[in-house]
């Protein structure tokens, strides 16, 4: 039963007629159809279907509608609760997993609000709480940062993931193992 997927077993069984007689009948039992073996595990490429809601119920993201969300076991291309949810789970398979802040964006870190004088803006660029921009790093590379609050002197940016510090509460399902 380990080997491929479209392997058809042969069980013969024995029918009790209604006068007593046996009739000797094959059935075909086809895997594909019944495979309930192949579970989602590190090294797998899976697609999930999935809705995203914050603890009041609002959903903030969700594949319905869509494609589905691709991505391989083990690889940390999803956050780390999300990804733990789907190992062990089969084709068709769907369950609700509430991921806690740690394990999902991490937790909100008031360091990375930074407040700044609105002298160091670029002179075309009109600040409004909400607007996201990017920022180049000392290190190389760039940030998103969201402005939170605007004054006439001053544009406070926070750096932290928009879903930073909350929990999140994940219906998935499984779409397809490969």
């Amino acid at each position: 039963m380990s080997g491929s997927r479209s392997q058809t077993a042969v069980i013969v069984g024995v029918i009790q007629g209604s006068q007593s007689s046996r009739a000797d009948t094959t059935y075909s039992l086809n895997y594909e159809k019944l495979d309930t073996m192949t579970k989602a595990k590190n090294g797998d490429t899976v697609q999930v279907h999935y809705t995203g809601r914050l603890d009041d119920g609002e959903v903030f993201d969700t594949s319905a509608g869509g494609d589905p969300l691709e991505f391989t076991v083990g690889e940390r291309q999803i956050i780390p609760g999300f990804e733990q949810a789907v190992i062990g789970m089969g084709t068709g398979e769907s369950k609700t997993v509430e991921i806690p802040a740690d394990e999902a964006y991490g937790p909100h870190i008031e360091g990375l609000i930074v407040v700044f004088d609105r002298k160091e803006l670029p002179p075309k660029l009109e600040p409004e709480v909400g607007k996201e921009l990017q920022i180049d790093q000392p290190e190389g590379g760039t940030a998103v940062v969201t402005i939170v609050e605007v004054t006439e002197t001053n544009v406070t940016i926070d750096a932290n993931h928009p879903l930073a510090g909350k929990d999140l509460t994940f219906d998935i399902e499984v779409v397809s193992i490969a």
